[in-house]
């Protein structure tokens, strides 16, 4: 049998072998009373193990190597954080155990108690040639129940992953929920094509800068497009040289500089994404958003979140202009739903999960999750694969769990850390 050693650990935790007349290399009767807590840290594989062995019964640490030579190589002999393994489970015993103390560590040997079966699907499941990701041929005879309970689980790790950004961000703003929300709303409204030059603009405009003119459309509207770039000496249009004119007066004032207007991308955008078009609307929620974070908090239902970009009146200007200076036919410059939906997948929902976390509330942990159930699934690649191995999936909630069971299991054959995989292997 070809394997590495976090095979030998999949067998262990979850017994899977030959368990009728255990014995020790020793010939002592041994039973496994519990296989311990599995290790994934420096030191034993697997704490707090209760072991019978002929009339005693042991609690402590158990090690889990290929070989029991492997016990030396990998220098445990020196290492007092092993002092107190109660059992040592091999796949081939080539060398007796004996610590410095003198003491014989018993040993488990697993070979010949694997079943070939499992073997096989193990092998099949890590070396076998696949197209999209290592369970392809088995993952639809997978029950929902455990898909569901899976994708929770790495939807959560998911959360997790991305709320540290927030965290960093949030000690950099010197735990200010709403400057770090306002900072990562502004990189979301850039999608992916503008994202860095949103996220610049409002890290360069900082919210209380903006909060001193809130009852001043026309100053907001100033702030955010000159810190854009986009007020420069060539606008012609009288809106764009009235922006200009008040930016001049504001940026010397608060001593602004604006960012570089060769950062924002208009190729291979449909008009309604062009960056001006989305400057104005989120001019426009700054207009008329006072502690929008506060209200997120706040505001329970789906509706009511999506309500708050619906809603969004940009300057009659944008009508018939999608960027300053060339007027087009008149069209609504409202956000679409799709638009909408995509902000609160990896905004709000994020904060709110973040916000929960960092202050121990399971309350928005729980709103969070409640959110991305509500929302339709994304569509991508990695959505579109799964749905041909027969994965079919409605919400955003779903549609993330993939996302992340992909780029971080799938990917690297992580078969035995992932539900999925257990459950395969584990098919009769």
């Amino acid at each position: 049998m070809l394997f590495p050693e976090e095979f030998l650990h999949y067998v262990w935790k979850f017994r899977l072998f030959d368990r009728v007349g255990l014995q020790t290399a020793d010939g002592e009767e041994l039973e496994i009373l519990s296989a311990g807590m599995h290790n994934s840290d420096s030191g034993p594989d697997f704490h707090n193990a209760r072991i019978r062995i002929g009339n005693t019964v042991w609690a402590g640490n158990v090690e889990v190597h290929l070989s029991s030579s492997d016990w030396q190589k990998h220098g445990h002999t020196t290492d007092n954080a092993y002092g107190n393994v109660i059992l040592h489970v091999v796949y081939r015993d080539d060398v007796p155990l004996v610590l410095l103390s003198g003491r014989r560590v018993p040993t488990l040997i697993l070979q010949n108690r694997i079943p070939d079966d499992l073997y096989n699907r193990y092998h099949k499941l890590i070396f076998g040639e696949k197209i999209i990701i290592p369970c392809e041929a088995n993952i639809g005879a997978v029950d929902g129940l455990t898909l569901s309970h899976w994708f929770t689980r790495v939807l959560v790790e998911r959360l997790e992953k991305r709320s540290v950004a927030v965290t960093n961000a949030l000690n950099l703003n010197r735990g200010d929920w709403e400057e770090t929300f306002y900072q990562f709303l502004a990189a979301n409204f850039g999608f992916k094509t503008n994202a860095l030059p949103f996220e610049l603009l409002a890290k360069s405009l900082p919210q209380n800068i903006l909060a001193k003119h809130k009852n001043n459309p026309m100053q907001i509207e100033a702030l955010i497009f000159g810190q854009a770039g986009f007020l420069t000496d060539t606008v012609t249009d009288e809106y764009p040289r009235k922006l200009k004119k008040e930016y001049d007066f504001l940026s010397k004032k608060y001593k602004l500089t604006p960012i570089e207007n060769h950062l924002w991308k208009f190729m291979r955008l449909r008009p309604q994404n062009f960056p001006t078009v989305r400057l104005a609307q989120f001019a426009g929620l700054v207009e008329q958003s006072n502690h929008l974070f506060s209200k997120i908090l706040e505001i329970k239902d789906v509706k009511g979140l999506r309500n708050l970009f619906t809603d969004i009146k940009v300057n009659e200007y944008w009508e018939n202009h999608y960027r300053f200076d060339t007027v087009s036919p008149p069209s609504a410059k409202n956000m679409g739903q799709a638009s909408i939906d995509i902000l609160l997948l990896n905004t709000l929902a994020l904060f709110l999960f973040s916000y929960g976390k960092h202050n121990q509330i399971q309350h928005y942990i729980n709103r969070s999750l409640q959110l991305l159930e509500h929302l339709p699934n994304e569509n991508n690649a990695i959505v579109a694969d799964f749905d041909t191995l027969g994965v079919k999936i409605k919400t955003a909630f779903e549609s993330q769990a993939l996302l992340e069971l992909k780029n971080s299991y799938c990917n690297y054959k992580k078969c035995l850390q992932c539900g999925v995989g257990n459950k395969i292997l584990k098919l009769a």
